[in-house]
C-alpha cells in the first residue's frame, strides 16, 4: 500500500461498509428483548445488511449472549456459531458481522447489554486504552508478536483475561482486503470462499516472505506490519463477562508517522461512547 492519497478511492469503499454493518448492529440491538435467541440475532442481522444490497460475507454473523461474550468453556470452533441461548435482562452481548459490499469487506464486533450493567460499562471504559496502544505500538512498527504481548500485559493489569486467545490461532487480528464479485457466492463453514481465497493467497505470499495475515501471539506473527487494512479486535473477559471492539486498522509504508497507520474511522459508536464520556 502506498501513500493516503492513493488510497483514497479503496478506503472509501472500506469505510461505507464498514459504517453500514456498524449501522446494522446498532439497528439490530435496538430490536433485542428478553427472549430473542442467538439465532434469531445473526438472522436479523443477515436480513437487515441483505436488505441493503449485502450478497457475500467474510464471515457470515455472529451472536454471542451471556457469558457466551466471554467464550466461557469454548474448546472447539462449533462453540462460536450462534445458538438457542435467549437473551435475559442485564446480560451482555456481542454481534459480529463481516459483510462484503462491491467486493469491499468490513468485519466488526459490537458490544451491549440488554439494561444496566456497570461491569460491562466498565469493560467498554478499558477497551479505549488498548485502542490507543495499538496505533501507537503500530506506528513504531513494532513486531506484531511484541504488539499481542503488550496489549495482553494491559488486559491483566486491568484485571481482566484476555479472550481472544479463544479465537483460532489466538488472533486478535488478521488483514482483510478486496474480493472479486461472483453470482454465486459459496460459504464454507460460514465464511465467504472468495474471502477465503484472498486470505489464503495473503498467507501463502506471505509465508514467502516472512509474515502473515493472522496477527497472534506465535512465532509467524514475529514481524512488523504489513501494510493493509487489519480488522482489530482485542476482547476483555471477567467472570463471565466479554467486551470487544472490532473495526479496520489502515497501515502504509508512509513514512510520517500520522499517515503510517491510522484507525479507518474515528466515528464509530465505541468511539463515540469515549469521547461523550470526556465531554461529560
Amino acid at each position: 500500500m502506498g501513500s493516503v492519497v492513493e488510497l483514497d478511492g479503496r478506503l472509501r469503499g472500506f469505510k461505507e461498509v464498514q459504517a453500514l454493518a456498524y449501522e446494522c448492529a446498532e439497528a439490530v440491538a435496538a430490536q433485542l428483548t428478553p427472549g430473542v435467541t442467538e439465532r434469531e440475532a445473526a438472522r436479523m442481522q443477515r436480513v437487515w445488511l441483505r436488505e441493503r444490497g449485502v450478497r457475500d460475507w467474510f464471515h457470515l454473523p455472529f451472536a454471542w449472549f451471556g457469558d457466551r461474550t466471554a467464550f466461557t468453556g469454548f474448546r472447539i470452533p462449533l462453540q462460536f456459531f450462534p445458538t438457542n441461548r435467549a437473551l435475559e435482562p442485564g446480560m451482555p452481548y456481542i454481534l459480529d458481522m463481516a459483510p462484503v459490499l462491491n467486493g469491499y469487506t468490513a468485519d466488526i464486533g459490537y458490544s451491549g447489554c440488554l439494561g444496566p450493567n456497570p461491569l460491562h460499562d466498565k469493560l467498554l471504559d478499558d477497551l479505549e486504552a488498548h485502542r490507543e496502544l495499538i496505533l501507537r505500538e503500530v506506528r513504531e512498527r513494532r513486531p506484531l508478536r511484541e504488539i499481542y504481548e503488550d496489549v495482553e500485559r494491559l488486559m491483566r493489569q486491568q484485571g481482566y483475561a484476555n479472550r481472544h486467545r479463544a479465537y483460532p490461532f489466538g488472533v486478535i487480528a488478521h488483514k482483510v482486503d478486496q474480493v472479486k464479485e461472483r453470482r454465486f457466492n459459496p460459504h464454507l463453514f460460514g465464511f465467504g470462499t472468495q474471502s477465503l481465497k484472498g486470505l489464503a493467497s495473503d498467507a501463502l505470499h506471505g509465508h514467502r516472505d516472512g509474515w502473515s495475515p493472522l496477527w497472534s501471539p506465535y512465532k509467524f506473527s514475529d514481524h512488523p506490519p504489513q501494510p493493509g487494512l487489519w480488522a482489530v479486535e482485542p476482547h476483555l473477559g471477567f467472570r463471565g463477562t466479554g467486551a470487544k471492539f472490532e473495526e479496520l486498522l489502515v497501515v502504509t509504508d508512509s513514512r510520517d508517522p500520522v499517515e503510517s497507520a491510522f484507525w479507518l474511522d474515528d466515528e464509530l459508536p465505541h468511539v463515540q461512547r469515549w469521547g461523550r464520556e470526556k465531554a461529560a
